[in-house]
């Protein structure tokens, strides 16, 4: 009732004090533009066509960052022409110190130094828009913006053109936008709404043409107008890019293994294209895509059991991605829950189901594929001019073989079906945007005819109605969202599912879960809802999300854990306006509580945080973190629910000012359990240096260590009673992540990451899991063998554990310890010779070794990184994007 009393206090508070401020939103401004007579301008950024005159300038440009109104410390302007085909801008900005213009340069999407940038709400939804933005030095970047500002999707890379000037009053920017990368109606007359940001990076300032608020909630539906476009029709957009690709790849040549002969090439091709059905509604395919010039995953290694979440990296499917992102919670106060998805598009081209191992010792070899074959994948986007937005995607891999030799005899076996993957999502605007309803539905279906893949689902699907209401000038909403799922296979197929760590119906303490072993299918339901206020001083969020037991969403999506219900609460004051040393500020609190679906409370903590930035460009923020309650239904794998120690945690971190040519950042995080029960260190420091405008050079080194006295090892049965094996673990990392940036021009460039990793794990005093597990006391939730209950075998690299006491040897365990080396780096050179068109030189070098435990984690870095048994990828590729 106390923790009942204090949540409502918590929430009563944060309403009143939202309820007493109100946000009125700056008067629009509006420009008006002109249809070009003849002769359209140069893109050469002089700006000295006679075009040009036919319209007026607009400024009045007012700080946004940090002085909030304030009129910058250096004037911008523009203009805005058009002709049947593009859209024309002129910028004029205005520097009293030309030669202190900052020209860094970057790739595509890099945003250096000083820039300025338009978006462009074509549709005038006031909820999406294009965004076009160029550096002093020339180099280009391009966002789609959707949900009225709050996702920005740098993966959107429109054909357009500008160019930039230095001159003695500053410097200028031309651009050209060609019509078919925008979106518009068919309407004779036509309103966009249009934004222009200026970054001045001297004074790190940002300064708007249409005033808005700091605290606004909104972006794209605060734009100022851009009247007087008349007569344009929608353009059909038509763009063909084939692609050929040559590759080497070099490796250990293995002695009697047909596999591996130390070298393998290819030479392949295929298509992309984007084809407009209407000016609205466009196609993109791809037709046997490749994506060898994309950056590695970073280097993980866990031991709590849960999926590790990578984010895409590959072109095609993260264009255009934000129509198709379901997130089920999605709360600013965080969570486990947060990335669970209905849709992750990693599931598709992933590594094959099944698994088939070399046996060397047995000359038994296998060459299997690392990922599924993407045959083919489609997408149909948009939105129309009522407000419906439509995501259709249609993807379709291949069935992939291993290839085995045994004793020299071959033959080929099934390691993943053929499939097709489905997802639709529909979202309609009403009230201008206000009101937003929408719904998706994912399919994946499996062609399970070969033997060995029984145990793979023959069918998943997913589907959820979702609906977002905002008020008030879009500073207070209420969201929700609810989902199912359905899965269908054979019943060894289900039943893995059921017994999967994200499920574990086998727990013998989870009364209200049973094991059906005849089931062939499990349906189950997810959802979330909340309510908040994003705009203002005052912000906070609320609501509640649950997972039932039988959801299962990871053959297309991402799903963390299921049999949970979470509460979570997340409030603060934004001060963001300067005063004293800060140029802005933020004070949170959150706090969460989960139950699971048999009404247990499982979890409950509290979190305070603050983050500042300072006059002198420094930032900082640190967090505290509380847990007075932490009972895991996963620790044991299939085991009882166990009590996990109470606890603090502690983050910090120090950034410096990033404007000057070395920049430091670092980053910590410590948590500690009662009784030194956990221990948790993680320490991370980024060095980025600018020798010059053309390249940038990062080096972020980073130790972490884990300390847990009952780290789950193995369960067993012991005279007919599982034995559930815990032991104390210390595990060390440390990594090291280089990255380097050259720009030759701003449309060649050359790149390199490069991260070796390594993780080792020692364990020691092994113990056992008592028929106590939610004990309140640790030694009464565990006990530990004595010597003359386990002894270690030095010729079996194993312990022997006398579980009873009787002389015999009950239990065998494989020694645990580890010692887990990875390496992986990209060159990069890209030159995209004309707009749209690219050619890739990549070299990709990685290792995986496992080490000797006993080897010093310094020594096993510096032997490993330099092994002659790294494989080698040399890559050539070149596009060519045919356009209309």
């Amino acid at each position: 009732m106390k923790k009942l009393s204090l949540v409502m206090c918590c929430l009563g508070l944060c309403t009143y004090l939202s309820a007493q401020e109100t946000i009125e939103p700056y008067p629009k401004k509006t420009y008006h533009t002109q249809r070009i007579a003849e002769n359209p301008p140069i893109i050469d950024g002089e700006l000295s066509e006679t075009c040009w005159n036919e319209v007026e300038w607009t400024g009045g440009y007012l700080q946004w960052d940090p002085d909030e109104g304030v009129a910058p410390t250096q004037e911008t302007s523009f203009k805005i022409l058009y002709d049947e085909k593009h859209l024309y801008l002129g910028f004029r900005c205005f520097d009293n110190d030309p030669e202190k213009i900052v020209k860094r340069m970057s790739r595509r999407d890099g945003f250096p130094g000083d820039w300025i940038e338009i978006n462009i709400d074509s549709y005038h939804d006031l909820r999406t828009a294009f965004s076009f933005t160029i550096s002093a030095s020339g180099v280009k970047g391009d966002e789609f913006i959707s949900n009225d500002g709050n996702n920005w999707d740098t993966n959107w890379n429109p054909i357009w053109y500008a160019k930039t000037l230095v001159d003695s009053l500053g410097w200028t920017a031309e651009v050209k936008i060609p019509l078919t990368q925008l979106r518009f109606s068919s309407q004779e007359e036509q309103v966009w709404g249009i934004q222009s940001t200026r970054r001045d990076f001297r004074m790190e300032e940002r300064s708007t043409w249409q005033p808005i608020h700091r605290n606004d909630a909104a972006w794209v539906s605060r734009f100022g107008e851009l009247h007087g476009i008349k007569g344009i029709k929608p353009q059909k957009q038509i763009e063909l890019q084939p692609y050929l690709l040559g590759q080497l790849a070099t490796f250990e040549k293995e002695e009697g293994n047909p596999f591996a002969t130390g070298a393998d090439w290819r030479l392949t091709g295929g298509l992309d294209g984007k084809i407009g059905v209407t000016n609205d509604l466009t196609i993109d395919f791809t037709v046997n895509p490749d994506f060898g010039q994309v950056e590695a995953d970073p280097s993980a290694l866990t031991l709590d059991g849960f999926q590790i979440f990578f984010s895409e990296r590959r072109p095609f499917f993260i264009e255009n991605r934000n129509i198709f992102d379901y997130r089920i919670t999605g709360s600013e106060a965080g969570g486990s829950y947060d990335n669970d998805l209905l849709f992750y598009s990693r599931r598709i081209g992933g590594a094959p189901h099944h698994s088939i191992r070399n046996n060397p010792g047995n000359r038994y070899y296998v060459d299997q594929p690392e990922n599924t074959t993407i045959l083919g994948a489609a997408k149909f986007s948009g939105k129309t001019n009522k407000g419906l937005s439509i995501g259709i995607l249609e993807t379709v891999t291949n069935r992939e073989i291993a290839k085995i030799d045994n004793q020299g005899v071959q033959e080929k076996l099934p390691v993943e079906p053929f499939a097709n993957y489905f997802v639709g999502r529909l979202q309609q605007d009403f009230s201008g945007g206000n009101t937003v309803i929408g719904g998706i539905l994912t399919a994946v279906n499996r062609d399970i005819n070969d033997p060995g893949l029984e145990e793979i689902h023959r069918s998943a699907y997913s589907g959820g109605l979702d609906f977002l209401h905002r008020w008030k000038n879009r500073s207070w909403f209420v969201s929700g969202n609810v989902i199912a799922s359905q899965i269908a296979g054979s019943e060894a197929a289900i039943l893995n599912t059921q017994t999967a760590f994200e499920h574990l119906f086998q727990r013998p303490d989870a009364d209200h879960l049973q094991i059906d072993s005849t089931a062939t299918g499990l349906f189950g339901t997810g959802g979330t809802v909340k309510v908040g206020k994003t705009g203002g001083k005052w912000v906070f969020e609320t609501g509640a999300t649950w997972r039932s037991p039988k959801l299962e969403l990871n053959d297309v999506g991402f799903l963390v854990n299921t049999d949970e219900v979470n509460y979570f609460f997340w409030g603060g004051r934004r001060w963001t306006q300067p005063f004293s040393i800060f140029r802005s500020l933020r004070v949170n609190y959150n706090h969460w509580s989960r139950w699971d679906f048999s009404g247990k409370n499982l979890y409950r903590a509290a979190n305070t945080n603050a983050h500042a930035s300072f006059k002198n460009f420094w930032s900082a923020g640190m967090g505290f973190t509380y847990e007075n309650l932490d009972i895991t239904k996963n620790a044991l794998r299939g085991g009882p629910a166990l009590r996990r120690p109470n606890g603090t945690g502690f983050s910090a971190y120090l950034n410096s000012d990033s404007r000057k040519k070395v920049n430091l950042y670092f980053n910590t995080f410590n948590a500690w359990g009662f009784g030194k029960t956990v221990r948790v260190q993680n320490y991370s420091i980024d060095v980025q240096v600018q020798p010059s405008n053309a390249m940038s050079i990062t080096l972020s080194p980073g130790f972490d260590r884990f300390q847990r006295l009952d780290q789950y090892v193995a369960q067993q049965d012991v005279n007919g009673k599982r034995r559930y094996i815990e032991a104390e673990v210390d595990q060390q990392t440390l990594s090291m992540t280089l990255r380097l940036n050259y720009n030759i021009t701003p449309d060649l460039t050359l790149q390199f990451y490069g991260q070796p990793f390594i993780s080792r794990g020692h364990y020691r005093d092994f113990k056992r899991v008592t028929d106590a597990p939610l004990a309140k006391e640790f030694w009464d939730r565990h006990y530990t063998y004595n010597a003359n209950e386990i002894q270690f075998d030095e010729n079996e690299k194993a312990y022997l554990i006398d579980d009873d006491n009787d002389g015999a040897i009950d239990i065998i365990l494989d020694k645990p310890d580890f010692n887990f080396f990875q390496f992986r780096s990209n060159l990069v050179a890209r030159w995209e010779y004309i707009p749209g068109s690219e050619i890739f030189l990549v070299w990709t070098r990685s290792t995986t070794a496992a080490d000797d435990p006993e080897a010093g984690l310094l020594d096993s870095f510096t032997e490993n990184l330099f092994s002659e048994k790294a494989r080698n990828i040399f890559l050539i590729k070149t596009t060519y994007r045919f356009a209309r």
